[in-house]
């Protein structure tokens, strides 16, 4: 239900930003913070965004291919691991969201920049942050971050 919520929510919200801003624009919102609504056509950070259009589809076989994974490996966790399931869903959620882009317009779209001065940070949309949140998790989880502490006897 989590990866369900998340592409709800990815999608819904480029669809505003599609149709309510042009393709560049940028509205402040606060001093570090605009919506800018532009096109990604490569993965994370633009990387491969010029390669001439073959990148795609190598990203929608492989967000396709990793989907399958975090679907199998979701399927096999214990009760107890809720952390991982939440992590796990939110990366789910994140690559379908992201695929839904790559497969329907050839493209992603990136809307949520933020920047320090002249600096920005590369535009990003929901679906990256519920990887990156959901990559935080896992981290957090493999370290025992959020482990409760448990008091031996």
């Amino acid at each position: 239900m989590l990866s369900l919520l998340t592409v709800i929510l990815d999608q819904a919200s480029k669809l505003a930003i599609d149709h309510s801003m042009q393709l560049y624009q940028s509205i402040s919102l606060v001093p570090f913070f605009n919506l800018t609504y532009v096109h990604n056509t490569g993965a994370a950070f633009s990387f491969l965004s010029d390669a001439g259009g073959w990148q795609r589809w190598f990203f929608a076989a492989l967000a396709v291919i990793m989907s399958a994974i975090l679907v199998r490996w979701l399927a096999k966790l214990e009760q107890h691991e809720t952390l991982l399931a939440i992590a796990l869903s939110l990366i789910l959620g994140g690559a379908i969201g992201n695929l839904l882009d790559r497969v329907i317009y050839g493209y992603v779209i990136d809307f949520l920049d933020v920047f320090y001065g002249n600096s920005h940070f590369p535009a990003f949309n929901l679906a990256d942050s519920a990887i990156s949140v959901g990559a935080f998790l896992m981290f957090a989880e493999t370290f025992g971050l959020f482990a409760q502490n448990k008091k031996s006897d």
